[in-house]
């Protein structure tokens, strides 16, 4: 019995690398030229066993610090900006992978509609800001006024600066309400987002993550650097400070603001239940219907 179930947790630890391995596959239809290119300016990362097995690690961790959360009726925000391509999407999706989805949520709000764009600007992220015993992951946040929107020009230069007035007073007054905000920056070179878009641009399955937008913030590297660094300057407050992420490498950028995220937050093992499986209740008069065939999903694999 013992070697039984031995096997069934190497089984199932094998099936949890196989997902993350999934994760990690790309196989982009590249031309040979952009392959050389892009190994030419990647050297090796991780080997993938040493950095799934850190993934797990700190996953492991991290649904420590959500029973915390949940038991103490903490609540957390991490905000996550960054250039398009950065690789914010990727660390949100490893550090929701493993929790549950009722205690942390992930929030990627769409362009404002027209009623949106004559509300108080904050007021439409207000609804999406968590209870005692959530954590919020916004995938981007407010500060699309101090990037995208000022830099395409969405937003008048009086709105930017009625931004840059109010949000260190909006962001202590989240903290004040007992909300812990954590702000994430991701860092790419110039040379990194070009190939990173080359790699979209040629991947049938990544093509779908360039917008016109996207493509935009390439001709317009500059004024996102020009506007990047008065956002850290205007808004880098003591209650909540900006951290920056060096994003070149994806594997180490996300487990590195993993750990980074762990430590910011004081969270401790809390008790908890022993759990045992209750014996099946048996009616000796049941009898299972057989349904329609077609009911079924084909079996094709």
């Amino acid at each position: 019995m013992r070697d039984e179930a031995d096997d069934w947790l190497a089984a199932e630890l094998a099936d949890t690398l196989d997902e993350d391995y999934e994760l990690e596959l790309s196989e982009p239809a590249l031309s040979s030229e952009i392959r050389k290119i892009y190994r030419r300016h990647h050297p090796p990362s991780m080997e993938r066993i040493t950095y799934l097995r850190e993934l797990l690690r700190l996953q492991s961790e991290l649904i420590k610090l959500q029973d915390w959360v949940q038991y103490h009726k903490e609540k957390v925000v991490v905000i996550f900006e960054g250039r398009d391509s950065a690789g914010k999407g990727g660390v949100i999706k490893r550090i929701a992978q493993r929790l549950n989805p009722r205690v942390a949520r992930v929030v990627a709000l769409p362009a404002p509609s027209d009623r949106e764009r004559s509300q108080w600007y904050f007021q439409r992220y207000v609804p999406h800001l968590p209870a005692g015993g959530e954590i919020v992951l916004f995938d981007r946040s407010w500060y699309n006024r101090a990037g995208v929107e000022r830099v395409m020009g969405f937003a008048t230069e009086d709105q930017v600066g009625e931004f840059f007035h109010d949000v260190p007073e909006f962001e202590r007054m989240l903290v004040r309400s007992g909300i812990r905000l954590v702000k994430y920056w991701f860092s790419i070179t110039d040379e990194e987002q070009q190939l990173r878009f080359l790699m979209r641009i040629h991947d049938p399955l990544k093509q779908w993550k360039l917008s016109p937008m996207d493509l935009q913030s390439r001709v317009r590297w500059e004024d996102y650097t020009k506007a990047k660094e008065e956002m850290f300057d205007r808004t880098n407050i003591p209650e909540a400070p900006w951290y920056i992420v060096e994003g070149n490498d994806k594997k180490r950028a996300r487990l590195n603001c993993i750990d980074h995220l762990l430590g910011l937050i004081p969270y401790e093992p809390v008790p908890h239940e022993d759990i045992h499986l209750p014996e099946r209740i048996f009616n000796p008069d049941y009898e299972r219907q057989v349904l329609p065939k077609q009911l079924y999903v084909p079996e094709r694999y």
